[in-house]
Formats: C-alpha cells, sequence, structure tokens
C-alpha cells in the first residue's frame, strides 16, 4: 500500500524547531529526577519506553500504512539502522556527560553542531548565506573556539555529540519516510540493544534500578515521552525548513543548558565562558536579524 501524503512535508517548520529545542534545553532538569540510575541503564528503559509512545502516536495520527511502506523498503529501512545507530550513541553520551556533571562540555557540542549543520546546508545541500548570515556564522566560530579553548580535556564530548547529531539530522531530512513512522523504525532497530543492556543489570549484583522508588520508576516511564516529543518535532522541522536556519534556531538548547549550569548545577562561570556566551548571543541576533529582514522583503514584494 502507498504511503498517505506526508504531513510533515507541509507548512513552517519554526514552531517546531523552537518546541523542540526548548523541550531539549530542559531535560537536564528531567535527568535529576533520574540521577540514581545509572546511565547506560537509563538508555536502555529510555528505548523501551520510547516504542509503545510511537506506537500509540501512529496509531493516532493514521499513520500505519506509512509505517509498513517504510518498514517493506530496505532501502530505507537501512538508512534508518545508521541513524538509530548516531542518535543512540548521541543519547548515551549526552546522559553520562550530564551525569558526570560535564554539563558544559554537552553545551559545548551543541553550540558546535549548529555551525556544523549550517556548514552541511552550504557545502552538501545547496543551500546560499547572505553576507550577514556568514557574518553571525564567524561570530559564532569565534565564540566557541573561546569556550573550546577552555573545555581541551572534554572536547572529545562536544565534536562527537555535535557531529552525531549533526549526521543524524541530514540522514532523516533526505530519507522519504515521515517523521514519525522514521522515529517509530529507529526505536524498533535500538530494541534489541536496549533489552540486552536491562538484561546485563537485570543478572548484576544491584539489579535494575526500577522497583526500588515510585518517584524514580514515574520518571523513568516518562522518558519515552520525553525522547519522542521532541525528537519528533525535531524530524518535523528538518523536512520543512532549510537546514542552515534549522542550525541557529538550535542554539536555544545549548543555551539553556549554560543557563542551567550556572544555576541549577551551580557550576562556575570562568571569564573564557561568558565572552563565549557573548560571542554566540551576538551571532544568534545577527542571524536572526537577517531572517527577519529577509523575510519581512518577500512578504512586501509579495503585497506589492
Amino acid at each position: 500500500m502507498p504511503p498517505t501524503t506526508d504531513p510533515d512535508r507541509s507548512g513552517g517548520g519554526m514552531p517546531y524547531a523552537l518546541a523542540a529545542y526548548i523541550f531539549w534545553g530542559l531535560f537536564p532538569v528531567y535527568l535529576l529526577f533520574v540521577k540514581t540510575v545509572p546511565p547506560v541503564e537509563l538508555i536502555g528503559w529510555r528505548i523501551l519506553f520510547t516504542v509503545p509512545v510511537c506506537l500509540l502516536i501512529v496509531t493516532v495520527r493514521r499513520q500505519w500504512p506509512d509505517l509498513m511502506h517504510a518498514l517493506l523498503n530496505p532501502k530505507v529501512v537501512g538508512w534508518l539502522f545508521v541513524s538509530a545507530l548516531l542518535i543512540g550513541s548521541n543519547w548515551t553520551l549526552y546522559l553520562i556527560a550530564i551525569l558526570s556533571g560535564h554539563i558544559y562540555a554537552t553545551s559545548l557540542g551543541y553550540y558546535i553542531n549548529p555551525l556544523i549543520n549550517v556548514l552541511i546546508g552550504t557545502f552538501f545541500l545547496g543551500e546560499r548565506l547572505s553576507r550577514w548570515q556568514w557574518l553571525a556564522v564567524g561570530l559564532a566560530m569565534v565564540g566557541v573556539a573561546i569556550l573550546a579553548a577552555g573545555a581541551l580535556t572534554t572536547l572529545w564530548i562536544s565534536v562527537v555529540l555535535a557531529t552525531s547529531f549533526a549526521i543524524y539530522g541530514v540522514v532523516r531530512r533526505t530519507l522519504p519516510v515521515g517523521s514519525l513512522p522514521g522515529l517509530t523504525i529507529e526505536a524498533l532497530v535500538l530494541t534489541v540493544p536496549a533489552v540486552c543492556i536491562i538484561l546485563y543489570y537485570a543478572m548484576g549484583a544491584n539489579g535494575i534500578a526500577l522497583g526500588r522508588d515510585t518517584t524514580v520508576d514515574v520518571a523513568v516511564a516518562f522518558s519515552g515521552l520525553a525522547t519522542a516529543i521532541p525528537l519528533l518535532l525535531f524530524a518535523m522541522a528538518a523536512r520543512r525548513m532549510d537546514y542552515s536556519t534549522l542550525g541557529f534556531v538550535q542554539f536555544i538548547a545549548p543555551t539553556t543548558v549554560f543557563i542551567l549550569g550556572l544555576t541549577v548545577f551551580d557550576e562556575p562561570l570562568h571569564p573564557a565562558q561568558l565572552w563565549s556566551f557573548i560571542f554566540i548571543w551576538c551571532a544568534i541576533a545577527v542571524f536572526a536579524w537577517d531572517l527577519f529582514k529577509r523575510r519581512r522583503s518577500v512578504k512586501t514584494a509579495t503585497a506589492a
């Protein structure tokens, strides 16, 4: 049966991108409720609880034909296997870094990621930047360079997080499969390693983390929604808007994480980090101003 019309190709992607990145920016707060769970075990539960959430949304949106069509396409399934490995490794490293106290390393990773998105969009997807947007890229690169200079020991965490998520976004953007069916197949692919992880902890001396504290159990169960919803929103945004623009909107998430590091997680702010923060916010302001100006010009020309 052919797939139905992809609802993720219509309309603008900005609201979905904003919602996804705000959600991801606040994700470290959620991790405070599950900090007693080993990071790798949490990844296993996160994947297992994501599957039923995805299947429920597939049912509500009546996208079973799309899901079955994608599952019967070996090429699509093969690429979704690759994207599943990318996002799975990204999740694992992110959780370990946050729960190990490397808040700024994760923040830096997602500051670098938009720059990689912009470069991919420009050099591989044929998107073009204006002079003001190139200025924004330059300012952001200066800010990232300043921050990286003061975090050389954890820079590998930032680079792996940025690169894995950038490539994941490109793969999902170019695949002929809807956002929700694609995410569902990714979750199904990761189910096997997730079950292996849970069994490993279940057979260990300490056993699994669930069943000891009701609050923790509820929080872990919520990980399915916390995973599926923002990833679905991101995939919808990636299929509706320029990848370069999506890259700069992403600065919302690491900025939120950066602020949480200063406040909730009480990490010290060094001068280099402050200057990096200033440069990156200047870059966001320049890019947003140019985007607003161009859209206003288009509306004026259309009205005329």
